[in-house]
């Protein structure tokens, strides 16, 4: 694999050519346009050489025109310094038709003049999703590139979880496999990680203290690990995580119990080193919200005030950018302006926008998935489920193995999700106080991205991590 395949040149067209493993974009403009297109699918249907190649010449055609993949972290830091607009950072799980997703995001992202937006995977959606780390950079560097988008982007490992009853089994290798995601992660252009060994809090203890002390040395010890990865001149913006979503909520005693032990711990064993920008917590949502017999979704009683207390805390005592609240897409239109007035650092959004994919997807597609997850899920069915819950709680499973479908829908059907989605995205933004965030961005986000070696010119080969599929948004 020493030279680039004629379908990549071909693909690529007049907008960029490719000599002696450097990629030089000859027409800017044309990064825009169709032409995109087919590079994007190559980087996810094309044979092993068509793929290593197209992900390496978006890359580095990104890299040309000033669209790279970034980390937030000074950017949160300064929010926690009060430097920078009350915006709540959306992060977005994209997990089905992924590039028109991600098209869509930036298209709202140019219209408003916003660039604090995080586009993200948790460690369970890689494998359901059939998405790994380089294929998600990619994707998502593609879609900026289709529409024109210039500046950083923000693309994160969500949930880097570890599996509670693996790690009592044995906790090496669990905390291995999460520190080969990372490295798997990192290598292809995460720069943002959120380090989730909240399932590891132990209630049953009589102190605070001792309740977080496995969450916060095994984080302590994952955020060593990925700064001894970290590519020269970046700093991964790294989450950490006090309250499991789903559990009781969280209060400031937890946080600081939490962050008190972190910061000693960091210190002790790395004295100096740069340790979190964030703290997520628990405030009263659940992944993909609790599902109804009908399979509408129940109402939520989200406690801003808990949210409010918590960023404040992790704002002036520890420096960080403020609190993060997961599992907030199903949430009413109602409750998302709420979260820049309490200064809520960011909010993840995932399901509400893949039940917007399912809703839209032609009669026979939807029934023909529904149909796999009858053959293939069947035992993750409860007792008493009805067949809304059942296909509801679990069609993210589904996403992979119909992701060429759902990656070529009919151009009508593609047309008709679009305007749900820019009309979705344009909505959060808005009340998220996204818009003008860009002149912020680029003050406090500088570099650029670094060269990527062509493929067989001395790249790392980095294993993909073992599948989970346990957890996620």
């Amino acid at each position: 694999m020493t030279d680039a395949p004629a379908t990549l040149r071909r693909a690529l067209g007049a907008a960029a050519t490719i000599a002696s493993g450097r990629l030089t974009v000859t027409d800017a403009a044309q990064l825009a346009t169709p032409l995109m297109d087919g590079v994007a699918r190559l980087a996810v249907f094309g044979d092993e050489e068509e793929k290593a190649w197209a992900r390496w010449a978006i890359w580095e055609a990104g890299r040309a025109v000033g669209t790279w993949s970034a980390s937030i972290h000074d950017f949160y830091m300064a929010r926690g310094r009060g430097e920078v607009p009350s915006v709540t950072v959306p992060a977005i799980n994209v997990r089905g038709a992924a590039y028109e997703t991600a098209r869509a995001i930036f298209r709202t992202g140019l219209k408003c003049d916003g660039a604090a937006f995080i586009l993200e995977i948790a460690r369970s959606e890689i494998a359901y999703t059939d998405q790994r780390p380089a294929e998600y950079v990619a994707v998502m560097l593609a879609a900026a590139l289709r529409e024109g988008y210039r500046g950083p982007v923000f693309i994160q490992g969500d949930h880097f979880q570890i599996n509670a009853k693996k790690y009592k089994a044995d906790p090496g290798p669990e905390v291995k496999a999460v520190k080969q995601l990372a490295l798997e992660a990192v290598s292809a252009g995460f720069y943002n990680v959120d380090i989730d060994t909240s399932t590891l809090v132990d209630l049953s203890h009589p102190t605070l203290d001792a309740q977080q002390r496995l969450n916060y040395e095994v984080a302590v010890d994952l955020t060593r690990y990925v700064r001894s990865i970290e590519p020269k001149g970046v700093t991964v913006s790294l989450g950490g995580e006090i309250g499991e979503v789903g559990t009781e909520n969280s209060t400031v005693a937890e946080l600081e119990a939490f962050m008190d032990g972190y910061n000693r711990t960091l210190e002790a064993k790395a004295k100096g080193m740069t340790g979190l920008s964030k703290i997520s917590v628990q405030s009263g949502t659940s992944h993909g919200g609790v599902v109804l017999a009908d399979g509408s979704i129940a109402d939520v009683a989200l406690d801003f005030k808990t949210l409010e207390d918590l960023s404040r805390v992790a704002r002036e005592k520890y420096g960080l950018s403020g609190a993060v609240q997961h599992g907030a897409s199903t949430l009413p239109d109602d409750a998302f302006y709420h979260f820049p007035k309490t200064q809520t650092a960011e909010i993840h959004l995932a399901t509400g926008f893949q039940n917007m994919l399912y809703d839209h997807l032609p009669d026979a597609l939807r029934a023909e998935m529904y149909s796999w997850l009858l053959a293939n899920t069947a035992d993750e069915r409860k007792a008493g489920d009805t067949d809304e819950q059942f296909f509801y709680k679990t069609r993210k499973k589904a996403l992979g193995p119909f992701k060429a479908k759902l990656w070529h829908l009919p151009a009508a059907t593609q047309e008709a999700l679009a305007r749900a989605y820019d009309a979705k995205f344009t909505f959060l933004f808005e009340k998220l106080a996204v818009g003008g965030t860009a002149e912020a961005v680029r003050r406090y986000v500088k570099g650029a991205a670094r060269a990527m070696p062509a493929p067989g010119r001395g790249g790392p080969a980095v294993e993909a991590a073992p599948d989970d599929a346990e957890a996620g948004e």
